[in-house]
């Protein structure tokens, strides 16, 4: 018994959560690039921008009228990168290389 197709308006296009992934992982931030890039808010905006992609092509289906958990998440990503786009975010630094605050003495 053959199959039909799935419907286009209830998945993505073929291919796109691969090419959403292959551009997630060309712009992450690894470790090595941490210190130098940290700070690039535009570079920083599209790493968050990407994985928001990521997790709606892999975990949404588009034609569902309730937000999916997966469409939750990529919505907090988008405005999360948003905020490194409108300079609203900054790097808090390494916590390794932040002064050490003195403990607060106990209230009576």
């Amino acid at each position: 018994m053959p199959t039909s197709p799935p419907k286009p308006s209830r998945c993505w296009p073929e291919g796109a959560l691969d090419q959403a992934l292959a551009l997630q992982r060309q712009l992450a931030i690894g470790d090595r690039d941490w210190h130098a890039l940290k700070a690039q808010r535009s570079r920083r905006g599209a790493e968050q921008l990407a994985a928001a992609l990521v997790l709606l092509l892999g975990g949404d289906d588009p034609s569902a009228p309730q937000a999916s958990a997966a469409r939750q998440q990529a919505i907090e990503l988008v405005e999360h990168g948003l905020g490194w786009l409108r300079g609203e975010l900054s790097d808090p630094g390494c916590p390794s290389h932040r002064p050490a605050t003195a403990p607060q003495p106990a209230g009576d």
